[in-house]
């Protein structure tokens, strides 16, 4: 990783990372309040940081149009996504990214194998998807609530004791499908602790301009809190791979959160390393003869390249300096 800048927000998220093949106990494993000695004013640069690089990045992600990323966002009700989503995309353009919700799939969408309604929104080359809640819903929510898998109508064969096992192979072969043509999956996982989930429910209830974010149901969910710290301990072991790995990023601190998750977009992009295309001899000879008709329709006392003009001299003085 060439850029500087990317290897200081990285070293964030080396910790978060689910190693391929490891038995993970979230609650044993992974500590919702980590923030790695950082403090909350440091933290405002890195975020800036990172946002900035995504823009580079981005810019040239969508010119190279080669490659696409898609960014896998999991958490409990309340755990920060659209914040986390808000925020570190604040500076890409946003016709390079699509963010894509999943709510109860609607009966058209039952009507398929549970997979297809996420292959319908996948970004394209030179895109930055995001799923904002996304495939993992199928063994972590339905699993929880078994009730949701008999909706889906599926043979008796497809509904034995190793369901979740198969479910779990198909995704991983799934996104090895997709990053062997070209589409990097990451997957992060925002981990929240109970009692700040309490907090931030208790926040929507008290402050009026939040009202319109409370969900009644969203507290019922607080009783299966156990099966799905359980559904999701073992959905990270099951799918964190080499090709799409898990990030288990701390969400108590939301500052913190936006900048591991800046930093594991950053990771990925500058893994692919997007370049901008060159052209070959004979597009610069067209670019040359239009900048020469350019130039000469400038109007009287105004520069014939007002950019060369401005930011020439500059280069001009930098290569005296290497000369020298």
């Amino acid at each position: 990783m060439a850029d500087d800048r990317a290897e200081t927000i990285a070293r964030f998220i080396a910790p978060l990372r689910v190693e391929p093949g490891s038995d993970v106990d979230l609650a044993r494993d992974f500590d919702p309040r980590y923030r790695a000695h950082l403090k909350k004013r440091d933290g405002a640069e890195l975020l800036s940081t990172g946002v900035e690089l995504l823009a580079e990045y981005q810019d040239r992600l969508a010119a190279q149009d080669t490659y696409g990323v898609l960014l896998c966002l999991q958490a409990l009700d309340a755990g920060g996504k659209d914040g986390t989503i808000r925020h570190v995309m604040s500076g890409v353009n946003p016709q390079g990214v699509k963010v894509s919700s999943f709510k109860v799939p609607s009966p058209e969408e039952l009507d398929h194998d549970y997979l297809w309604r996420y292959n319908l929104r996948l970004p394209g080359r030179g895109e930055i998807g995001i799923f904002n809640r996304s495939h993992y819903e199928e063994v972590l929510v339905v699993r929880v609530h078994p009730e949701n898998l008999e909706r889906q109508r599926l043979p008796e064969a497809a509904r034995g004791p190793d369901v979740w096992k198969h479910r779990y192979r198909d995704i991983n072969h799934w996104e090895r499908h997709l990053t062997d043509n070209g589409f990097k999956v990451v997957k992060i996982f925002l981990n929240l602790s109970r009692e700040e989930q309490r907090i931030r429910f208790l926040k929507r209830i008290d402050l009026p301009e939040k009202n319109w974010k409370f969900s009644a149901a969203d507290v019922r969910e607080r009783r299966f809190w156990d099966d799905y710290q359980l559904a999701f301990s073992e959905m990270l072991s099951a799918t964190s791979t080499e090709w799409a790995p898990w990030y288990v990023v701390p969400a108590d601190r939301k500052w913190f959160a936006r900048i591991c998750a800046a930093a594991v977009l950053v990771h990925t992009l500058a893994g692919i390393d997007p370049q901008y295309p060159s052209v070959d001899a004979e597009a610069r000879k067209q670019l040359r003869l239009v900048r020469r008709d350019l130039e000469a329709a400038a109007p009287p006392g105004a520069e014939a390249d007002p950019y060369e003009a401005e930011h020439g001299k500059g280069k001009k003085r930098k290569k005296k300096k290497a000369s020298r």
